[in-house]
Order: C-alpha cells, then structure tokens, then sequence
C-alpha cells in the first residue's frame, strides 16, 4: 500500500513542478516594465501598438504580444574629421553631438528607422560629418582656429535643422578639437619667429636713429654755445700760469721767465 502511494507521489511532484515552471514563465511573459528615461513599444502579433507606453509597470500577452524599450535619454556622438580650408590647408576636427529621440515621435522612429543605435549609425553620424566638412571650406585655417564659436553655432544651426524631421532632437554642439596638420603648425612657428625678429631689428634701428639724431641735435647745441670769448675764458680758467719755453734750432732758449721773478734769463 505505501509503495503504491509512493509511486503516485512522484509523478504528481514532477507535474507539480512543471507547472510551476510554466506559471513563472507565464506570468515573467506578462510584465513588461519600462524604466525611467524609456518609452515602450507593444508589439501585438508584429504589429505596433498605436501608442507608446510611459515609464511604469505593464502587463502584456505572453507570446502574442511584446514590448520593445526605446531610450529617450541625452546621447552622446563624437565625430572626429578633416577637411580642407579655404587656403587649402587641412584641418583636423573633433566635435561632440548632444541629441536625444522625440518621446512623441518614438513609434514613427521605430517604425521608419528602428533602435537608437540605427539612428545614430544610420542618420545621426553621417549628417553630423557630412555637416562639418561643409563648413570648413568656407574659412581660413587662421579663421577657423580663431573663431571656434562661430563654427559651433553654426553646425548647431545645421544639423538641428537637418535631424529634426528624423525626429531628433538637438540638446548642444560641442568643439572638441580643432588642430592644424603638423607641416603647417612648424610652418607658423618658422613665421612668428621671423616676425618677432623683425620687429625687434626695427626697435633697435629706431633706437639707434633717436641716438643719433639726440647726439646730432647736441652737437648744434654745443656749436651755438661756444662763442670765441666762451672759449677764451675756458682756456684762462685751465691755465697753470705756466708760459711756454721758445727754443731755437739748436735748442738754446730764447725766452725763459722765472716764474718767481718774472725776469728774463739769458
């Protein structure tokens, strides 16, 4: 009797546990929760809900209906390019896309283009380069690096109209980078160096003129001032009282007065 019993137990206990499973299976099937920052899609039979669900706890159908979560989250795309200058000269860029999906536009999205992912490969990514490299042309190298707000305005201004129909919303544009190629950056070294010796070679010409002509201007000064009587004076003033010895051919003196007597001597 009880090995009888014994062998129906164990059957039920394993259809128990099936059960269980297929319950659990079931009712994992049914929930379908949307997180903060997300907009879900049901999808009934293949076909799309007609309107997204918000963030929350739902319930679904299991395997007749699913859900697909769409982030509506600020994303990030970084576009490194390069293009050539209005002087021909290459400039290298880097610029980073601050964008977004439209939570009212998110089933025509799916629809039409499918996961974030694809709008970013798909759309996002090509416009923004596509975007850049036209604007480059346009400037200088000199402008380009000079005026990195200018362009950020203006690519803003693109590609925000060039992604709004794909229902993309622009949050900002960034500069990354921007850098000239190597040959170019030696190149504008060589020149600045050139310039500052220039400038400084033209300081010291005009300092040297300035001396001159303050020396020259001295030297007419000087001739004005020194009459025949000032010179006169200036001699009587630096004389010791000394007269001067008058020799002859044969070095025998002619003139010689003793500075205490102020006689003559033979």
């Amino acid at each position: 009797m009880r090995s009888h019993n014994s062998n129906n137990v164990i059957p039920y206990a394993i259809m128990s546990i099936i059960a269980l499973i297929g319950i659990s299976s079931i009712l994992k099937g049914s929930i379908f929760i949307v997180n903060p920052g997300e907009r879900g899609l049901i999808i009934n039979l293949g076909k799309l809900q007609d309107e997204p669900i918000d963030e929350g706890f739902h319930f679904i159908v299991p395997y007749v209906s699913s859900g697909k979560k769409i982030n509506v989250r600020i994303q990030k795309t970084v576009v490194k390019s390069n293009a050539r200058t209005k002087d021909l000269q290459r400039l290298q860029t880097e610029m980073a896309l601050n964008w977004k999906i439209d939570p009212l536009k998110v089933k025509e999205i799916y629809q039409t283009i499918g996961s974030e992912q694809d709008i970013d490969v798909k759309i996002i990514t090509p416009a923004f380069d596509e975007i850049i490299k036209g604007s480059i042309p346009s400037r200088t190298l000199d402008n380009a690096l000079a005026q990195r707000e200018q362009l950020r305005e203006e690519v803003a201004t693109k590609i925000q109209k060039r992604l709004a129909p794909f229902g993309v919303l622009v949050a900002d544009v960034s500069v990354v980078n921007l850098s000239a190629s190597e040959e170019f950056t030696k190149a504008t070294e060589a020149r600045q160096i050139a310039e500052q010796e220039v400038v400084t070679a033209k300081k010291q010409a005009e300092a040297l003129i300035i001396k001159a002509k303050g020396e020259a201007e001295s030297q007419k000064l000087l001739q004005q001032t020194l009459t025949s009587q000032l010179l006169q004076k200036q001699l009587i003033d630096k004389w010791d009282g000394t007269l001067p010895t008058v020799t002859s051919g044969n070095n025998i003196p002619l003139i010689n007065i003793n500075p205490t007597t102020g006689q003559n001597k033979p």
